[in-house]
């Protein structure tokens, strides 16, 4: 089964990536990826872009030559509380909200801490994805937070990333996350986290989690456009109507 859908994707607007909106959307046709989404890093963040960056978002197109783009962003969750650095109705502007740790905004800390802030993270009802939960600088309680994901109907991500040039010794974590996400009845869904157009899309490692422990597809987001936006709609998004190309 091909997964044509990429929810997690940095443009040069995070310096420390290195492609345009324009270029995402040419290595996507060339892919055949039928939607991805542009969630560059929140605004707290070292090198991130200014918040009027996702305000104005609402310039950017949501479909060129048949390929969708949400307009979203990977906040960063600033403290135990759970709370993120983009806010308030703002957040209506965006198509999808992703949210995880980051070690200039929130340092490592201890278990509970972390397990805390993602549960409350997830309980607010802003954050749709969790980000990279199973980077390894940063130990939860798995079980207590898939129950909490699946509860909120929040999506868990497995991060194809974390297996190639970041979060090192992820493996572990994500395959008992993808386990504890399976038995809570929650959601998955993987992302490239690509910091370079030429990613987009790529999901290889990824799979290998989801394929050990036979995580069932129709819980994997990624499955189809149609999914994804059921999802993010069914989350309180208002979605544009020009994605109806998508499902033609």
């Amino acid at each position: 089964m091909a997964f044509l859908v990429d929810i997690h994707a940095h443009t040069i607007a995070s310096t420390h990536a290195y492609s345009t909106v324009h270029d995402y959307f040419s290595v996507a046709k060339n892919k055949g990826i039928k939607l991805f989404a542009i969630t560059d890093h929140g605004p707290d963040m070292a090198d991130a872009p200014h918040f009027w960056h996702f305000v104005n978002m609402r310039v950017l197109p949501r479909v060129v030559d048949g390929i969708g783009m949400l307009r979203g962003i990977e906040a960063n969750i600033k403290n135990t509380a759970g709370e993120i650095d983009f806010y308030g109705d703002y957040l209506q502007l965006l198509d999808i909200v992703l949210a995880g740790f980051h070690e200039p905004v929130f340092a490592p800390s201890s278990q509970e801490t972390h397990t805390q802030a993602l549960i409350n993270c997830i309980e607010s009802g802003y954050v749709d994805i969790i980000t990279h939960p199973g980077n390894p600088a940063y130990p939860i309680d798995i079980e207590r937070v898939a129950q909490a994901a699946a509860k909120h109907n929040v999506a868990l991500e497995i991060n194809n990333s974390s297996f190639l040039t970041s979060r090192k010794g992820s493996l572990t974590n994500c395959t008992a996350i993808a386990e504890a996400v399976k038995h809570a009845g929650g959601l998955l869904v993987m992302g490239s986290d690509s910091h370079v157009a030429f990613s987009l899309g790529d999901f290889e490692k990824s799979l290998e989690v989801i394929n050990a422990v036979d995580f069932p597809i129709d819980r994997l987001l990624n499955r189809s456009p149609e999914a994804l936006l059921a999802f993010l709609s069914a989350r309180g998004h208002t979605l544009s109507d020009e994605y109806s190309v998508l499902f033609e």
